[in-house]
């Protein structure tokens, strides 16, 4: 081995810029973010999700990884399943009518990657997420107001979906099948993303495939037809839950796709990440549209669809 005082030349070179990394690497692995278990309420609350469920299952990852710790959780010390699969046949269109929005996708991500599901045994994840779920297209077609109206009251927020990003991934709340913080206790992919047991892939949380999520760009929808904004505002700061209101959104006026709104929800690092609640009326065909969809299958021995 070549003593440290003896390394010249372009060996030198690689070595410094190597070191020169290692405050920034060290620096990005020691940012915390508050862990959200425990913020689920029956009522509108900031850093909080509004949630129609207060019984939830025992399902969702195995153990609480080495990342967590204590009221933290450290992203990038969280694995990551592995693999990079693109979907050739992803495909998601948002047609604009009179007074309403036609959705129609199959799930899948367009131009963007996924890693291999399910998470096979051989992989790191394994040891922490044992997701058996295989990622599947849908076949999504619903439609949400052109002009959102806000509701006398915030809506909660179903386990499943509860809005769309612009690549036609579905996003669920920040929580998993088990009522913690999904984000930090499921083992997802390069994408943040993973499928439920009918096949649907999501996003529980901002994803860093998605475009624009790190700025002030549009990057979906929720169910009750209002924008999603990237995490930044028109100044460049990032923002927290404490610029926003309890569904995780703020008024603001919007122009997208040549429509103009006066509120959007915003995309956080800090859970619950995307919506706290419904601001909007969600129309009762929407989710009758997905649910049928994504109804768990008939017979005996049929597995019923979580939220994962």
């Amino acid at each position: 081995m070549t003593p440290f005082g003896k390394v010249h030349g372009p060996a030198l070179k690689t070595l410094l810029a190597m070191l020169a990394l290692l405050p920034g690497l060290a620096h990005a692995a020691a940012q915390p973010l508050p862990l959200g278990d425990g913020h689920v309420t029956d009522h509108p609350e900031v850093g909080n999700v509004y949630a129609c469920t207060s019984s939830f299952r025992t399902g969702g990852a195995r153990h609480a990884g080495p990342w967590i710790q204590g009221g933290s959780w450290y992203p990038a010390e969280k694995p990551h399943v592995a693999g990079k699969v693109m979907w050739p046949d992803a495909g998601f269109s948002l047609t604009a009518g009179a007074s309403e929005l036609t959705v129609q996708e199959n799930g899948l991500p367009v131009g963007e990657p996924t890693g291999i599901f399910p998470i096979a045994p051989s992989d790191p994840a394994y040891r922490y997420d044992t997701n058996p779920n295989a990622i599947e297209p849908q076949s999504l077609a619903f439609q949400i107001p052109a002009a959102p109206v806000r509701a006398a009251q915030p809506a909660c927020l179903p386990m499943g979906m509860i809005a769309f990003t612009t690549t036609g991934v579905a996003i669920y709340s920040a929580l998993d099948d088990a009522g913690r913080d999904a984000a930090a206790h499921e083992v997802q992919d390069l994408c943040d993303g993973h499928p439920q047991s009918r096949g649907q892939y999501h996003y529980h949380s901002s994803s860093p495939c998605l475009p624009g999520a790190d700025s002030d760009a549009l990057v979906g929808y929720a169910l009750d037809g209002y924008p999603i904004l990237g995490m930044r505002g028109a100044d460049g700061k990032m923002l927290t839950d404490a610029d926003l209101d309890a569904c995780h959104g703020r008024s603001e006026t919007v122009s997208a796709s040549g429509r103009t709104y006066h509120y959007a929800y915003r995309l956080t690092a800090e859970y619950p990440y995307t919506l706290g609640c419904f601001t909007g009326e969600v129309q009762p065909g929407t989710l009758q549209a997905i649910r049928r969809e994504l109804a768990p299958p008939a017979g005996p021995g049929a597995r019923p669809a979580h939220a994962r």
